[in-house]
């Protein structure tokens, strides 16, 4: 990895006079690679799937159904959430860091990000190895780094500024370039990486295989940037893709494709809020909606864990 460092080390493209606040060691608002040219108790449903059987331990209590395709977690208060998201994350950086160089983390915007912040207090501050963890986007809007509507400024802002994580582990998109040159960009970096092997590969899909990837949901049942109905949910060819003509704002964004996001080794599903409640029971209720949605294509080769609050469970 070092060697890679001081090959890219001298193209980097740096923002100056950025006003914001940074913690040591300092995380730039650029990109190592893209501003370059692309150099290449449980509640369990019975078998009729109407009675359910609760138990419950603490202020959380742990849901198996037949549409969830893995572990669903809910809690009385997203404040519990976060605690356990911070738990569950830092076992697996700890797993991944005793096996290999390099934990490869993919995240989301909007409220996730605030979901990390216990991850920013004791212990896990102190404890979890940063030097290992690489920072990867799901989806990033075709924005400068420093616009209120980037996922890297949400980050940055939030949680990236407040760990000790080498600012040459956080890849960020080129904001300097057009989407689909965008997206190109980031799928060639990508390439790059499961060449060095910092990321892993799938051997069944021989795609990226992420370590851990958190992703949020919207009210409408999207994850990343892939809507209900838009086409795009169906890019089978493409690592990343971009969409220009997004249903929310603003229109230009890149994302990674549906094959890249089920390589992934672990997947959370972190989603807060009673207006999400009606996309979680289309998606993990008793009786799921005929028109599917793309948090119900979330299906990873490895485990998925759904963390509900009650306000995103309560039609469940």
């Amino acid at each position: 990895m070092a060697s890679s460092s001081r090959v890219f080390s001298a193209n980097l493209r740096k923002l100056s006079n950025f006003p914001i606040r940074r913690s040591s060691p300092e995380i730039p608002l650029t990109s190592r690679f893209f501003s370059v040219k692309s150099l290449f108790g449980s509640l369990r449903l019975n078998t009729n799937f109407r009675k359910f059987e609760c138990r419950t331990r603490a202020s959380m209590a742990e849901m198996i159904t037949p549409q969830s395709k893995g572990k669903v977690q809910v809690f009385d208060a997203e404040e519990e959430l976060a605690v356990s998201l911070a738990k569950y994350t830092a076992d697996l950086a700890n797993k991944f860091s005793k096996e290999r160089d390099s934990f490869t983390v993919v995240l989301s915007g909007g409220s996730l990000i605030k979901s990390l912040r216990k991850l920013v207090e004791p212990p896990y501050i102190d404890s979890v190895d940063w030097s290992k963890w690489h920072i990867f986007w799901v989806d990033e809007r075709v924005v400068p780094k420093d616009h209120p509507d980037s996922n890297y400024f949400l980050a940055y802002n939030a949680f990236l500024s407040k760990i000790p994580i080498p600012s040459g582990n956080v890849y960020a998109i080129n904001d300097a370039l057009a989407a689909e040159a965008a997206a190109d960009d980031y799928e060639t970096c990508l390439k790059h990486l499961v060449k060095s092997k910092i990321i892993n590969q799938s051997e069944i899909t021989r795609l990226p295989k992420f370590d851990l990837m958190l992703l949020g949901m919207g009210p409408d049942g999207h994850v990343a940037s892939l809507f209900p109905s838009h086409p795009l949910v169906q890019e089978n060819t493409k690592w990343v893709t971009c969409i220009k003509d997004s249903p929310k704002p603003p229109p230009e964004r890149i994302s990674f494709t549906f094959p890249v996001i089920n390589s992934s080794a672990y997947i959370a599903l972190v989603i807060a809020g009673a207006s999400k409640a009606n996309a979680v029971h289309a998606a993990l209720g008793p009786n799921p909606s005929s028109d599917s949605l793309p948090v119900q294509m979330v299906s990873p080769e490895g485990e998925v864990t759904w963390f509900l609050d009650k306000g995103a469970a309560s039609k469940l």
